[in-house]
């Protein structure tokens, strides 16, 4: 297959003869018609043979080099149009950028070979790459971004979008994949409405659910996002019963148990993402103040993402100096305060929607924490198995995470108070799961 582009009919004159399976691009063909250029379909016998020049090197300064005379066969309708068509570009199976304006028409034998992929496998192309896979179920803001977030990382042979509507996670795959060559990942992004293309994904990660409205605790979401998560959750089972779920979908402690409890899933392979973010919200108003960066500022945010969340000051650094030496207890209480509250602080000022910036970044980081083996100690929504005196609920804790999940609850030391903080937030949350059908 040739394609024949406008520069391609700009050399031809009168008749231009194509071969049966050569592309005319909807550009090629506008300038055809402008200038009264015929393009037709000829067999190669059709086409009389073309004396090429000689090779003729660029001249150097001083020196004269004489050009090879055109044959007389080469400048007749006909063969000026063989001529301008051999000497355009002719990668086969290759498709030229000037191809389709926006919106023209692919033609069918153009479109994606299902089949591909498992020919690419035999031959140990992209269907054999060791790299794990990750799929991301809702593709609205904290989705997509967050995908974005791990495709720009090529740790994952495939990122896959999945959304109920059609076509939605379809475009932005494809948008996303278009910038690949500017962003330089290499990991493919597929896009899909139906859950069956969980089948196989290493990583999942659940943002799909809706979000909160000015005035709406996280609590107000959970019947119609346990609707969702619950049916997300069959079909992990089924699919990809080896997976690693990052749960997002508020509220967040109730969603990850229902995740775990209909997917069947072991607890050390379903997790919440919450600490990651409020530490995050909490390092970044720190920083506000003036004393650090926010990368500086250490900290974790554990217990529950809402009203008993619990961020042990006595484990906070600044620039590696402990923080309550550096800021009076009212502003680091009053910051504290505003971290748990962000959430609803980003909701009343958008009006119509809720974070997803720092919400994806934060999911993304707990994949890429697990898929690279990074064992920083993070905050995350876990089954605490009791630890620290709590009750065996979903709660924040400080873990360290691995290739398959969880790999262990660090017994980090707390204050007495903060200790007892944490047990009253886990006593709560499971006040709240037991409310669960």
């Amino acid at each position: 297959m040739t394609v024949i582009t406008a520069e391609t009919v700009a050399r031809a004159d009168g008749v231009l003869i194509i071969a049966k399976g050569d592309v005319v691009t909807p550009l090629a063909r506008d300038l055809a018609n402008e200038r009264g250029i015929r393009i037709e379909i000829g067999s190669a016998s059709d086409i009389p043979p073309v004396p090429r020049p000689a090779f003729t090197p660029a001249p150097m300064a001083g020196r004269t080099t004489p050009v090879a005379p055109q044959s007389q066969s080469a400048r007749s309708p006909m063969a000026l149009s063989f001529a301008a068509r051999v000497e355009a570009p002719r990668q086969l199976g290759a498709v030229s950028g000037a191809l389709y304006r926006r919106g023209a028409p692919v033609p069918a034998h153009m479109w994606p070979d299902p089949g591909a992929s498992q020919r690419n496998s035999s031959r140990g192309g992209v269907g054999s790459d060791p790299r794990p896979k990750v799929a991301v179920v809702g593709a609205g803001h904290v989705g997509a971004t967050t995908a974005l977030r791990l495709v720009e990382t090529s740790l994952f042979s495939k990122c896959t979008m999945i959304d109920i509507v059609p076509g939605l996670a379809e475009g932005l795959a494809l948008d996303m994949w278009h910038s690949a060559g500017l962003r330089g990942f290499t990991t493919r992004v597929e896009g899909s409405d139906s859950l069956d293309a969980l089948r196989g994904a290493d990583y999942i990660v659940m943002t799909a659910g809706r979000p909160r409205k000015p005035g709406m605790s996280r609590t107000d979401l959970t019947g119609v996002n346990a609707e969702i998560v619950g049916a997300v959750a069959d079909k992990i089972r089924i699919v990809a019963p080896d997976a690693v779920v990052v749960v997002v979908t508020n509220p967040l402690e109730e969603m990850t148990e229902l995740m775990a409890r209909r997917s069947g899933l072991p607890d050390s392979r379903v997790l919440g993402m919450a600490g990651v973010l409020d530490t995050a919200r909490f390092c970044s108003l720190v920083a506000l103040t003036g004393i650090a960066a926010p990368g500086a500022v250490k900290a974790l945010a554990l217990g529950s993402h809402g009203p008993e969340m619990v961020i042990p000051l006595s484990l906070a650094t600044a620039n590696g100096q402990p923080i309550e030496g550096q800021l009076p207890p009212p502003e680091l209480k009053a910051i504290v305060e505003r971290a748990r509250d962000s959430g609803a602080e980003v909701v009343s000022l958008l009006k119509t929607g809720s974070a997803y910036f720092s919400p994806a970044e934060s999911a993304a980081s707990m994949v890429r924490a697990m898929a690279s083996g990074d064992d920083t100690v993070i905050a995350a929504c876990v089954k605490s198995g009791g630890a620290f005196g709590t009750l065996n609920t979903r709660l924040g804790l400080p873990v360290r995470l691995g290739r398959q999940g969880v790999r262990e609850i660090v017994n980090l030391p707390m204050r007495p108070d903060e200790v007892s903080a944490l047990i009253r937030s886990s006593e709560s949350i499971a006040g709240r799961i037991a409310e669960l059908p």
